[in-house]
This record gives C-alpha cells, sequence and structure tokens, in this order.
C-alpha cells in the first residue's frame, strides 16, 4: 500500500499514477474523504475519553446536585464515546480497504499505456537464419516429442488441458536449468531458499495477488490457504511482521518452488506445448533493500536477468513494460523477452519489477536505522521459469535432424552432453 501521509500531500499524483494503470480514479477521492472521517473520528473520540477520565475525578470529589449532574453527563458521555468508538473503527476499516484497492505509484520513467505500449530498450544477440540453414524450424512440442522430453496428452489424461510431463531429457535439462540459476544467484550473493507452495491470506493479499491478478490464483477453500503463482509471495513474507537492522540489508533470497496460476482469460492462447501452463517450476530472485537504493538494485536484478539468458546462448531484448500491464505492487517492471523462432516474435523469459513500499507496509516489515523505524523496498526478478526457458532452448538451438545443442553453461549439469538426441521410436 502506498503511504497515507503522500495520499494527503499530493492527491494529484496519486489520480495521476491511477489514471496510468487504466485504474478507477475515483478510488483516491474516496480514500481521501474515508481518511478524512477516520482522522476527524479519532480526534472526537480521544477528546471524549480525556472528558470521561476529568469527569471520574470530579464525580469522586462532588457531592448533591452537582453530583447527579455530573452522573447525569457520565452517562451520556459513555453513550458517546461507544458511538464515537463505532464511527472510529468502522472510518479506519473504509480506509483499509479502499487503500489496499490502490494501485503502487508508477514511476514517472515508466511508458503510459496498455500491453502494446511498452519501449525497447534493449536487444541482445542475433536472430538464426533457418532458411539459409536449409531447414524449416521445428516447434518445441514437436522437438520436445522427438526427443522424449514433453509428453501434454498423458499431461492431460491425467490432469486436465495446460498440464505436462517432462520426461527423460526434458526432466535432466529442468533439473539442469534449476542448477545453473541457482549456481549463479549463489555466485552472486543470493540465499538459496525452497519455498511453501501454500500460503495463508495475509501473505497473499500483502504481495498484492488478491487484488487485480486474483482470477489467476488457486484457493483451497477447506483449509483457506492459496497455491502461490511465484515464490516472491513466500519470500516477500518470510519477513512479515519485524523489523530488520540496517546493516543487514541488502537482503537477497533466490527460491525455488513449484508456482500455480489459472491463466484465466487466456482462453485459446498458447495452447500448444508448455508455454502457457497451470503448474510449473521457476527460480526466483527477491531483494529487501532502503527505499533509496531500490533503483540501483532493479538495475542490478535486471542485469543478473540478462547475464542468465545470455549464458543460455538466447537472443533477447528488453522492456520498459506501460503502466496498465505493470500488475498493482510495481512501481517499474523490466521484461526480458526470448526470440521464439516458430512465433517469429519475442516472448516474456523473465521480468523483475521495483515494489518500493508498497508490500512491506500491507505486510509491516520495517527497518531500523538507529532510533529510526520505517518501511523498507522490496524488489523481485526471475531468474528462470522452467517451461518458458525450456521453450526458447529447443527452438533457437534445434538442429536439421531434430536434435538440440545444450548451452555450454548448462552441459556440467547433463553430464557433460552436449547434443540431446532425438529418441528412436
Amino acid at each position: 500500500m502506498i503511504d497515507l501521509r503522500l495520499l494527503r500531500e499530493d492527491p494529484d499524483r496519486v489520480r495521476a499514477s491511477q489514471r496510468a494503470r487504466g485504474e478507477d480514479v475515483a478510488l483516491v477521492d474516496s480514500l481521501l474523504s474515508a481518511d478524512e472521517r477516520r482522522r476527524s473520528s479519532g480526534v472526537r473520540f480521544d477528546e471524549l475519553r480525556a472528558e470521561q477520565k476529568g469527569l471520574g475525578k470530579l464525580i469522586g470529589k462532588a457531592t448533591g446536585d452537582e453530583k447527579a449532574e455530573l452522573l447525569k453527563r457520565a452517562e451520556q458521555l459513555k453513550t458517546d464515546v461507544k458511538a464515537a468508538d463505532t464511527e472510529r473503527d468502522a472510518a479506519d476499516a473504509e480506509t483499509q480497504e479502499l487503500l489496499q484497492r490502490l494501485g503502487n505509484l508508477v514511476h514517472p520513467d515508466v511508458p503510459v499505456g496498455g500491453e502494446e505500449d511498452f519501449v525497447t530498450l534493449e536487444t541482445h544477440g542475433t536472430h538464426r537464419d533457418f532458411a539459409a540453414e536449409g531447414f524449416e524450424p521445428r516447434d518445441h512440442l514437436e522437438l520436445g516429442q522427438m526427443l522424449g522430453a514433453i509428453d501434454v496428452e498423458r499431461g492431460a489424461k491425467v490432469s486436465g488441458s495446460r498440464f505436462y510431463f517432462l520426461t527423460g531429457v526434458g526432466a535432466l535439462l529442468e533439473l539442469a536449468l534449476v542448477n545453473a540459476a541457482i549456481a549463479q544467484a549463489t555466485a552472486a550473493g543470493f540465499t538459496p531458499m525452497l519455498t511453501p507452495a501454500l500460503v495463508r491470506p495475509q501473505s497473499m493479499a500483502g504481495t498484492g495477488f488478491l487484488g487485480q491478478a486474483a482470477q489467476d490464483v488457486y484457493h483451497l477453500d477447506k483449509d483457506d490457504l492459496y497455491l502461490v503463482g511465484t515464490s516472491e509471495v513466500p519470500l516477500a513474507a518470510y519477513h512479515m511482521d519485524e523489523i530488520l537492522d540496517a546493516d543487514r540489508l541488502p537482503l537477497r533470497y533466490a527460491g525455488f518452488s513449484p508456482c500455480f496460476r489459472r491463466e484465466a482469460g487466456s482462453h485459446g492462447k498458447d495452447t500448444r506445448g508448455i508455454f502457457r501452463v497451470h503448474q510449473f517450476d521457476k527460480v526466483e530472485m527477491f531483494s529487501y533493500v532502503l527505499p533509496e537504493d531500490s533503483q540501483a538494485e532493479h538495475q542490478r536484478l535486471l542485469d543478473w536477468e540478462k547475464q542468465w539468458l545470455t549464458s543460455l546462448e538466447l537472443p533477447f531484448r528488453v522492456i520498459d513494460v506501460a503502466s496498465a500491464d505493470l500488475g498493482s505492487s510495481a512501481a517499474r517492471k523490466y521484461d526480458c523477452e526470448a526470440w521464439i523462432p516458430t512465433q517469429g516474435k519475442y516472448r516474456e523469459l523473465t521480468s523483475t519489477s521495483d515494489c518500493t513500499e508498497f508490500q512491506s507496509r500491507r505486510l509491516s516489515i520495517r527497518v531500523r536505522e538507529g532510533k529510526k523505524v520505517r518501511p523498507l523496498a522490496t524488489l523481485n526478478g526471475t531468474l528462470c521459469a522452467v517451461p518458458r526457458t525450456i521453450v526458447a532452448i529447443l527452438e533457437n538451438h534445434q538442429q536439421a535432424d531434430g536434435s538440440v545443442r545444450v548451452p555450454e553453461v548448462l552441459r556440467p549439469y547433463l553430464g557433460g552432453r552436449e547434443v540431446l538426441e532425438p529418441v528412436a521410436k
């Protein structure tokens, strides 16, 4: 959530942010009104309670008619204090509810617009000219089936659409990717973490995933637990309700977890293969830093993602995501999109978001600097979303006979294997 003081001091900035997100601007005025009622009812309650306490002392000293009048006033005050308390609680609850609906403040440099209004910041690598090499590229599913690596038919039989099995070298390739990604993250100073896949509502809400992203979240009604769509959720909630000493920062974690997404609203989109699925594994970077260090940390996370994709020898571009496509928690987000030959376009592989103080305020995570305690900043960055990375590797490193060249960075984790060969039928 944002700072209410900032809202009161500069409501136009918040309105502009909401407008850039394509969200309800009227929410800002509703929140200002609720906050004013919250504060005025709080003052009213404090004044009545002070009078009530003072009256109690006077009653002990009074006699006769004076005491009777004071007792009468005390009875009225009792009613008034109760009413003021109720009004204060109601205004506070309304303020908090509206505040939870407000997205993070969009960074002023973010391009304004929707999904297609991003700005390309960098392009890395070159696209292969398959025609010059004398063959038509196969898509990842055909390659995966030739390699005995991907089985979507049995995935659908067992679990339904958008589920899959990774088999043989497919399973080994996932393990190689995860181990290589964790090795890079560890070398960069991240603490490896295996995180829970189920979290409580306060953890999911605190990271901002029960707002506009709620339709994609799996909920277990019987247990009131949520399946995470990213280990960002448990990593953000890891220090929930804690005060961290400033000299511990930055704290950097690399979480590995299964991820679950309904993919609501994506019917008929990317239905072939394993690009858009309901369950996948992912290595996620997560940082806790001082607020004034968040932009520099954001660039570092992006640099680590670029290092990873470069090590996989993939052509990719970096985009500055437009305001209406940010997600409620992010003030700014960069995506790295790899070239997918058979689609003839770049597709998102990694993403990194600067969430500033938005999540830490919701999760009550603060930093202590001497006697001063304040919210800190949180950031996240995908290092390796496994299925999409496998898609990019198979398609970009395929050879005419259906075999796939293994990037050098992965070879130590695949027993030195340089090529994945088609299996005999």
